[in-house]
């Protein structure tokens, strides 16, 4: 059994992203972490289809893929979010984002409240051990994918970054708590979610997806990273829509 094939070093490379993110988000370096996390979300695209394209499947890459993956769109997010809870009255108050890391404790009911972003992290692993053994998610999704929530979540210290007119929503502890507990019941729940998977290109065979795809360029072109949990949101939402219409046959 070959370990370290093309593959399992590019899910390597995705759980090392994890590590350095989680590193960086402690650090109060969140928009290196959130950077981090896109680069995975690459490499965790591209380890399957250089896979299949140089026909590597083995069941060792299947487990470390998930591993990696609990890391990095599992735990990585749930530290992003901590570091957002408990600083948020001081970062209200910070020409800089993340001044009050390092420098100064954050008020305490919001330290305390911060520990439910790691209820993100145990639902995740949910989720992914779920994944696993569920043999209805070959061609689709049941539940919000680990990927999809991390990519909302590494969205929140870009919007400071680059839209920081939206401060007020990102830094509100409500806001991000009950995003924490909306998402991880998503995360295990029955609903079944299409996926970016093409068997052809045909419009006929993939309607949802061309007009999903042709949305979010929309949304990323006019919106850049703000687009990122709309685009989420209208994924769950199409989603939703297509359950309800007639399966061609």
């Amino acid at each position: 059994m070959k370990l370290f094939t093309i593959p399992n070093i590019m899910t390597l490379g995705n759980l090392l992203c994890g590590c350095l993110g989680i590193l960086s988000a402690v650090s109060g370096e969140l928009t290196f972490a959130s950077y981090l996390i896109f680069i995975a979300g690459v490499l965790d695209f591209l380890d399957g289809f250089v896979a299949r394209l140089l026909k590597q499947h083995s069941e060792i890459g299947k487990q470390l893929d998930s591993l990696a993956d609990m890391v990095t769109f599992g735990v990585l997010p749930s530290f992003i979010l901590f570091m957002l809870i408990s600083g948020e009255s001081l970062c209200n108050t910070n020409s800089q984002p993340y001044a009050f890391i390092g420098h100064a404790s954050p008020n305490l009911k919001n330290f305390l409240l911060a520990f439910t972003a790691f209820i993100l992290a145990l639902f995740s692993c949910l989720r992914l051990a779920k994944f696993n053994i569920d043999t209805r998610q070959s061609d689709s999704f049941i539940g919000v994918p680990t990927p999809a929530n991390a990519f909302v979540v590494a969205s929140f210290p870009l919007i400071l970054e680059f839209n920081p007119e939206y401060k007020f929503l990102i830094l509100n502890a409500t806001f991000l708590i009950s995003y924490t507990l909306i998402m991880s019941y998503l995360l295990i729940s029955e609903i079944p979610l299409f996926a970016l998977k093409f068997k052809n290109f045909s419009w006929a065979s993939n309607q949802i997806k061309y007009i999903f795809l042709m949305l979010s360029i929309i949304l990323l072109v006019s919106l850049q990273f703000v687009s990122i949990p709309l685009i989420i949101f209208l994924y769950i939402i199409i989603s939703i829509i297509n359950n309800f219409l007639p399966k061609k046959s």
